[in-house]
């Protein structure tokens, strides 16, 4: 099974933003020495806690830094751009990177309302047009034909090449599951954001809609889940505590940047939040190589996928890098 990475860039407390963008920029490298087969980025605007706003960007500079591993947008949040920019920012990329780069493409605003119409005042037209959309982006960035009589039917993304990006339909619902196998593209099904709730819907649903495209002739499933492993579970349980703290908090409408584990098992203490801090361990995929291997074995039995990207929050730079280490001995 195919072992990739998924990173938000998360801003940590007492850390400048920058050296966080530059961790993400370095653990690409370390991703594809660990034998990772893509490494993606996501997309968040105006969020104090995930400061990755530019993946297109990030992209480029991870495309000029590695030689072999895939780099992805996961995703572009294509109501809040013209389906042709897209398409053009991601033919420079695959110059730069033949045979390298996933476009995953995303409906979710990725911000707050207000933000989303900041970064375009269509935004909710946009958003209802978004298979049209995608169907359009599809059609340029892989250097194909519109529709006959589209208005922009005469337009074509530079540069042209005889290669083109990998595109990736993300979600977590059947909008996302439907629309990905009625244009015969691969599905990523974002894991960590639903607890799993509803994934061996999406799943079945993509599976039993598809239909074979010039891009795929069968289905194609990533899960993109939410893990950190560590050499024990009582350290990954500690390291665990300040995502643990940081989703609590946001429940109660608190967003910060990733504090340390000691500020945040003091905090659940002052907040009486330890019981749900302890229920957090139980359902998520958190303990030594060992214990994610079982929780992952049994997501797998449960749900037929292809592929599997984690995603890892940790305070400390070095012990989040361990994590993937681990995961990469474990998959591979």
């Amino acid at each position: 099974m195919k072992l990739s990475i998924l990173d938000q860039s998360v801003a940590i407390a007492d850390k400048c933003q920058d050296q966080v963008i530059n961790d993400t920029l370095n653990l690409s490298t370390i991703a594809e020495e660990l034998g990772y087969s893509r490494f993606w980025i996501s997309e968040h605007h105006n969020h104090p806690t995930i400061i990755g706003t530019a993946p297109e960007i990030l992209m480029a500079a991870i495309a000029a830094k590695t030689n072999k591993i895939r780099i992805g947008s996961a995703g572009i949040m294509l109501p809040h751009y013209s389906p042709f920019k897209v398409a053009e920012q991601f033919r420079v990329l695959n110059s730069l990177a033949p045979n390298r780069i996933d476009l995953g493409l995303g409906r979710a605003p990725g911000s707050d309302g207000r933000t989303a119409l900041a970064l375009n005042s269509n935004n909710r037209e946009f958003s209802e047009n978004f298979p049209s959309h995608v169907r359009d982006l599809i059609a340029w960035v892989t250097n194909g034909d519109l529709l006959e009589g589209h208005p922009f039917g005469r337009l074509k993304a530079q540069p042209i090449s005889d290669t083109s990006p990998e595109i990736w339909m993300l979600g977590t619902s059947n909008y996302g599951s439907q629309l990905a196998a009625y244009l015969g593209i691969p599905y990523c099904y974002a894991y960590f954001i639903t607890e799993g709730q509803g994934i061996s819907e999406s799943i079945k649903n993509y599976k039993e809609n598809f239909k074979p495209s010039k891009f795929l002739n069968k289905p194609k499933v990533n899960v993109c889940l939410w893990a950190l492993a560590s050499d024990d579970d009582e350290k990954a349980e500690y390291l665990f505590s300040s995502r643990a703290y940081w989703k609590i908090a946001r429940n109660y409408g608190e967003l910060d940047t990733l504090k340390t584990p000691k500020d945040a098992l003091s905090k659940l203490n002052e907040n009486n939040w330890m019981s749900e801090f302890k229920n957090m361990i139980s359902s998520s995929i958190v303990g030594s190589s060992e214990t994610v291997k079982n929780k992952i074995n049994s997501i797998k039995d449960d749900n037929d996928f292809d592929e599997l990207t984690i995603l890892t929050w940790c305070h400390d730079e070095k012990e989040r890098i361990n994590s993937y280490k681990i995961f990469s001995e474990l998959i591979n």
